[in-house]
């Protein structure tokens, strides 16, 4: 028995021989103790053993939380073009590391379960919607609105704040936005926290489309059966066109219809009583239109970037810390995006999260998150 595991408890015990076997005598404060007292106190020590070794494994697979809720001390618009102002928010510690939250989407917007990510006695943290998104302004504009505006509008935003190097914490398009705007300043980064990696080349639009459904076949049925012909077999095209129908009903109709796809594949357990519960709340219909307007307006587009861009310029961001996390079963990022990148950076860590999907919900992906961040504290 460990000194350690009793600490403070006075045991010691003698050895004897009784039936060709070894018995050992226990003794608590020098006494001697009889064979049932004995058998009980064993039993209480399997009982105690057994207990921690549940703590311990309870410790390591669900004791990590999200920090607690946290409002913000301030936020506001930026005017960033003649048509849009992105809406920002900051919160935590003002003399804190700063951290930018970098939504995914494209079109998704942040949220307040976001903020909750950090340490907030360590970090000060900084959330915007891009444009289009969430309360930035106007809702779901496409005018003036590609890759390199979302990449100069971190960098408005990092200065109106008067903040030096900052980090990148960002998942899905969010690390494809965090790696375009670390390439192009990357003077401005002291590290990067990149999930669910989006590389926005041809070979990952493809696996969308014609990869994913061969895991969730169902789903994909599901979709098909909904659209019209001429959307068939869909891809980003297809799906913006619909989006973009004249006729508002329809324009909502198969945004719902390509969102719920999409959300079905996102994790390992997506119930079906969520997605009903969600899609059919009428409230949510905007933010469902708005991020999958402007997801597959990107997709159409390349996401505005050079094929295999991304892994190209990352000889520029070859000293900055980046810790990758990505699903094992991801099936709209798959890890192998993951890997590649993670091969092309000398400075980074690649945590592949078992029993998760694509989600950022998904307790081993926040347990990752949780501790990567942790490691910038």
């Amino acid at each position: 028995m460990s000194s350690n595991l009793l600490h403070g408890f006075d045991f010691s015990y003698d050895e004897i021989n009784s039936n060709s076997m070894t018995i050992r005598l226990l003794k608590f404060g020098g006494k001697e103790m009889n064979r049932n007292t004995i058998r009980n106190i064993s039993v209480l020590i399997l009982v105690f053993l057994f207990s921690l070794g549940c703590a311990n494994n309870y410790v390591s697979k669900d004791q990590i939380r999200l920090w607690p809720e946290i409002e913000p001390f301030e936020n506001g618009y930026l005017k960033v073009s003649d048509i849009h102002e992105i809406y920002y928010e900051i919160c935590g510690n003002p003399k804190g590391k700063p951290v930018f939250v970098i939504h995914g989407g494209p079109g998704a917007g942040c949220t307040p379960e976001m903020r909750r990510f950090f340490n907030p006695e360590k970090f000060l943290i900084v959330l915007h919607d891009q444009r289009g998104a969430g309360k930035s302004r106007p809702n779901a504009e496409i005018r003036e609105n590609h890759t390199q505006n979302l990449v100069e509008d971190i960098e408005r935003l990092r200065r109106k704040l008067k903040m030096g190097k900052i980090i990148l914490f960002g998942g899905s398009w969010g690390s494809t936005l965090s790696l375009a705007y670390a390439e192009t300043y990357p003077d401005n980064i002291s590290g990067m926290v990149l999930r669910g990696i989006w590389l926005a080349t041809k070979e990952e639009e493809e696996n969308f489309w014609n990869g994913m459904p061969k895991f969730f076949p169902e789903a994909y049925e599901s979709l098909t059966n909904e659209l019209p012909n001429s959307a068939l077999p869909p891809n980003s095209y297809s799906v913006l066109e619909l989006m973009q129908s004249k006729n508002q009903v329809d324009r909502n109709k198969y945004a719902k219809l390509v969102s719920r796809y999409e959300y079905k594949v996102s994790g390992l357990n997506v119930s079906e009583a969520s997605l009903d519960e969600y899609y059919g709340l009428e409230k949510n219909m905007n933010e469902i239109y708005t991020s999958n307007f402007l997801e597959h307006y990107y997709a159409s587009n390349g996401c505005f970037l050079e094929e295999g861009q991304l892994l190209r310029d990352t000889y520029r961001i070859q000293n900055i810390q980046t810790i990758i996390v990505n699903g094992r079963y991801d099936v709209i990022c798959p890890p192998i995006f993951a890997y590649r990148l993670h091969k092309k950076l000398p400075a980074s860590k690649l945590i592949i999260a078992e029993e998760a999907g694509h989600s950022r919900s998904e307790k081993p992906i926040q347990r990752e998150l949780l501790k990567a961040m942790v490691e910038f504290e």
